[in-house]
């Protein structure tokens, strides 16, 4: 007899995915411990589990799954072949008519005649504090994009309006936005994408309290600050639309000890090798729930609709970015992201995109 661990690590098939399909009677083990509950697989299960991982990885539905277990054990390999070539059409179906929507938006991109105002001018000056500057990067600069195939989200954007600067960036699975206030500008919005690493020689820079000059001059960016000067290129390219991406629903509102629940998340329960469905990368999941009295706990994994999956090291990024000894989370749906503030400057904060929870 195998454990479900063994079988878990011999199959490729993590814990709780054994656990489900243990439930919905696709794979149930041979035996479960009364007094512990815990399930015991026979040997001629692996190669089932084996199976079932494949087909999973296929994306395979589950009432197919269900149908090819039975016809591979009783040795019905024509079933078994029908319901792969029919699994085949249907993914080659799925492609073509993807294929024919993105054919007809580029058309529709390539038709849109709507004259851009480019919010990039000549010379912008700014005069912010260092250490307000400092922060600023600080909250956001773990969460810029690195994918060569988005180099619009390779950077952190400026974006200044009225007396405020905006600190922004995103990697697609989460995003960082802080706030300071400048002067010496007329407020006109103006925004420029700063590569990282001019962001990183820009905070090489700032120490002190005492106001640096910040110059946005068309495409260049340039930072004084105690007779020194950082500058260089921003990327030419336009950045998403952030203020719509943050238009986030009421949550539970959390006050967290960071410590404490960075030892929580550390040491708690943890989904290893959950795949993200966007691109295909694995990652560890650490599952959320907020109870009524507005206490954040580490859980196991489960059907309780009120628990939010979230990649834990994201999660452990946000918090080291929050800087401070206690943070605020916010958690609503499952689907809805899971929000990190300070909760003494509510112009720094971080959304983190939910990992949807199959089983």
């Amino acid at each position: 007899m195998h454990s479900i661990g063994e079988t878990a690590r011999d199959s490729g098939l993590n814990i709780s995915t054994l656990r489900f399909y243990d439930r919905a009677g696709v794979l149930v083990p041979t035996w479960v411990d009364p007094s512990t509950g815990y399930r015991w697989y026979a040997p001629e299960q692996l190669d089932e589990a084996r199976l079932l991982a494949r087909l999973r990885r296929a994306a395979m539905p589950l009432p197919d799954i269900r149908l090819v277990l039975a016809g591979w054990s009783g040795a019905d390999t024509d079933l078994v072949r029908k319901l792969f070539e029919a699994h085949l059409r249907r993914l080659e179906q799925g492609l073509s008519d993807a294929r024919s929507e993105f054919s007809t938006l580029q058309r529709l991109i390539e038709r849109r005649e709507i004259p851009m105002t480019s919010l990039r001018t000549a010379a912008v000056p700014l005069s912010l504090s260092a250490a307000e500057m400092a922060a600023a990067l600080d909250a956001v600069r773990f969460a810029a994009g690195s994918d060569p195939e988005l180099p619009m989200l390779g950077g952190v954007l400026f974006d200044v309006e009225g007396d405020a600067i905006g600190f922004v960036s995103t990697d697609r699975y989460r995003m960082a936005i802080a706030r300071t206030g400048t002067t010496g500008h007329d407020g006109t919005r103006v925004q420029a994408i700063v590569p990282a690493a001019l962001v990183d020689a820009m905070r090489a820079l700032l120490s002190g309290e005492e106001p640096v000059q910040l110059t946005m001059d068309g495409d260049r960016v340039t930072l004084e600050s105690g007779g020194r000067q950082m500058a260089g290129q921003c990327l030419d390219h336009d950045f998403p639309d952030y203020r719509r991406l943050v238009r986030l629903p009421a949550g539970h509102r959390a006050l967290v000890d960071v410590a404490a629940f960075r030892h929580a998340l550390e040491t708690g329960p943890v989904r290893t090798g959950e795949v993200r469905k966007q691109d295909g990368v694995a990652c560890d999941l650490s599952v959320l729930t907020v109870s009524a009295d507005d206490t954040v706990t580490v859980c196991d994994d489960g059907d309780d609709e009120t628990r939010v999956a979230v990649n834990r090291e994201f999660l452990l990024d946000a918090l080291t970015a929050g800087s401070r000894d206690r943070l605020i989370l916010e958690l609503g749906a499952p689907t809805a992201p899971v929000v990190i503030r300070r909760p003494d400057d509510e112009n720094a904060y971080s959304p983190l995109m939910p990992i949807r929870l199959d089983n």
